[in-house]
């Protein structure tokens, strides 16, 4: 299988070396990394050019974070351009639906609209370069990122982990985007209401890790073979064998990040 979104340079160093290690035999061949800011990406950069065929790296700004500075973001442009031929996509991107929660609830002001100008410019340069996108997008913010997925042509959008209402879920059926599910599909009932209504065609698996997770996984560090009861606990709402449910969800992975097109060099 393949993990759709994965934090992997936070991940501790000697931690990280060994789970990468023992993931053939768990039935892990790749692992689509995405990236916080620029310092980041040039350490997800690295990674990948340890593990060419298994890490396939992902560029952008996490929006839970304050806006970069204008010359912080201009390089971050600069980098994704150059490694654009290699990427699987530009991401994470998006808006920052827990940010603005955490801030209104403690009554203190928040600004979305550099938010919002950040978010246009990374649509953007993924428009320009011809990338698919990696969205944190939650709750009413992904209609917001549906408009300006809309203003930049943008098919190829992968909402990871998305919850949000009836309609941004039928607009983004619509528009052919992309969701995937972590392992709380396996204890979440509204998760669970999601994966049933979403289309089997556009749904992708992952762990978003070292993020970690309730239920029968509490108090264990978040590996990518998770995804694997993600997908069990998917395909049994659907009436698929967990083969069955593997096979789906990781052709649907292959299919949106272009894992099957040749890329460039990593240097």
């Amino acid at each position: 299988m393949i993990d759709a979104h994965i934090h992997l340079e936070q991940y501790d160093q000697a931690v990280l070396e060994d789970m990468l290690s023992g993931l053939p035999g768990q039935g892990i061949d790749g692992l689509i990394a995405v990236s916080m800011n620029l310092e980041s990406s040039v350490r997800t950069l690295e990674l990948a050019r340890r593990a060419p065929g298994l890490i396939k790296p992902a560029y952008g700004y996490h929006p839970e974070q304050p806006v970069p500075e204008e010359a912080e973001l201009a390089a971050l442009l600069r980098f994704i351009e150059e490694h654009a031929a290699h990427m699987a996509a530009v991401g994470e991107i998006g808006l920052p639906y827990y940010s603005r929660a955490e801030a209104l609830e403690r009554g203190l002001p928040f600004e979305m609209e550099p938010y919002i100008r950040l978010l246009d410019t990374l649509l953007g340069a993924a428009a320009q370069l011809g990338k698919p996108v990696v969205l944190h997008a939650v709750y009413e913010d992904a209609l917001t990122a549906c408009d300006l997925l809309d203003k930049h042509g943008i098919r190829d959008a992968h909402f990871h982990w998305f919850k949000g209402p009836e309609e941004a879920v039928a607009r983004m059926i619509e528009r052919g985007y992309y969701i995937s599910f972590t392992p709380d599909i396996v204890y979440e009932p509204e998760i669970q209401a999601l994966a049933r209504r979403y289309p089997p065609e556009l749904v992708m698996a992952e762990t978003d890790g070292p993020w970690p997770f309730e239920g029968p996984f509490a108090g264990r560090l978040t590996h990518p073979a998770m995804i694997r009861d993600a997908a069990a606990a998917w395909g049994a709402l659907h009436g698929y064998s967990p083969a069955q449910a593997e096979a789906l969800l990781s052709a649907n992975t292959a299919r949106f990040f272009r894992l099957y097109e040749s890329t460039g060099s990593l240097e």
